[in-house]
């Protein structure tokens, strides 16, 4: 039996098509994304606009190519924080279902932390030692507070790096009193993480999802460091990270999307998702940084395999 997970995501829908094995991986049968930037020109005043709404549409439709070709039987689809926060997020949900009979989960961020957990400790054993697991997203960044056993912490912050674009509009490049005030900003909106943090005190960084795959794009072209080809993660040297941190930061736009290894579609909100996560491993003192592949989409194949197997 084939699966095909959608996890229509702010920034890109991506597709997973897995074919039922033993366990509760399967075995990947394809992996794909679209760029929609679901959050351009309304995420901030909670609505998908127009053009945004026809670019997921467009998107769903050449998905739907690739899960026929694969002849997948049962489709399962999250929606996370840029349809969740929308006044017309459910229109969206509608919408898809009468054009492609997909029915869409609409998820909480509870939940959408819990796929990631499940996702990420398939590519990373993290045994009985505190992680610390963020996935930036567009409309919302997720932080879990984990060891390979149980959840300790976890919170979806409505602060992804689509929201902080619109709602801060930097500089090109950004200067100096900007990256204060995203600094000023963090700080103020994370004081219960880093509550939990003193609490628990994680003392290694995963970092999961579209964010993190460029770091690693970026690094690998560019510092040393990683892990063998086909590995589902990758070890990122925090010297390394600092350097690109800081040429992020003197960057133009234009220059960023020249770099080898850049997603296009990340060229504005990598510079905020640097800050970010340099103020993060700063404050904590992480020394490790590891990129996770598996995110939310693994992590959904785990719970539907796992309940498959439960109900025989």
């Amino acid at each position: 039996m084939r699966y095909a997970i959608l996890d229509l995501g702010t920034n890109t829908f991506n597709l997973l098509i897995i074919e039922a094995g033993t366990g509760n991986r399967g075995n990947i049968i394809l992996s794909r994304k679209e760029p929609v930037k679901l959050g351009e020109d309304g995420i901030t005043r909670g609505m998908i606009s127009e053009r945004a709404f026809a670019r997921g549409l467009a998107a769903i439709g050449n998905h739907m190519r690739y899960i026929n070709d694969c002849r997948a039987g049962h489709i399962y689809a999250y929606a996370t924080s840029a349809i969740r926060s929308a006044g017309n997020g459910l229109e969206f949900v509608r919408v898809v279902y009468e054009k492609f009979n997909i029915g869409i989960q609409v998820i909480s961020g509870d939940k959408e932390a819990e796929l990631i957990y499940r996702g990420v400790k398939q590519a990373v054993d993290m045994a009985d030692t505190r992680h610390l697991i963020l996935d930036i997203g567009g409309g919302s960044n997720e932080l879990i507070i984990a060891d390979g056993n149980r959840i300790y912490w976890k919170k979806s912050f409505p602060m992804g790096m689509a929201r902080l674009l619109e709602q801060f509009r930097p500089s090109d490049p950004v200067t100096p009193q900007e990256i204060k005030e995203f600094e000023d900003y963090f700080g103020l909106h994370l004081d219960s993480f880093f509550e939990a943090a003193f609490i628990h005190r994680p003392d290694i960084l995963i970092g999961s999802s579209g964010t993190f795959d460029t770091f690693r794009a970026l690094l690998s072209e560019n510092y040393r460091g990683g892990e063998p080809s086909g590995s589902p993660f990758f070890t990122i040297d925090t010297d390394d990270f600092g350097k690109l941190h800081q040429r992020l930061l003197e960057s133009t736009s234009a220059e960023r999307l020249r770099m080898k290894g850049m997603d296009p579609v990340r060229v504005e909100m990598i510079v905020i998702a640097a800050i970010f996560v340099n103020f993060i491993v700063s404050r904590l003192n992480i020394r490790t940084m590891i990129q996770s592949d598996y995110s939310l989409k693994e992590g959904a194949v785990s719970e539907i395999l796992e309940q498959q197997m439960l109900s025989t």
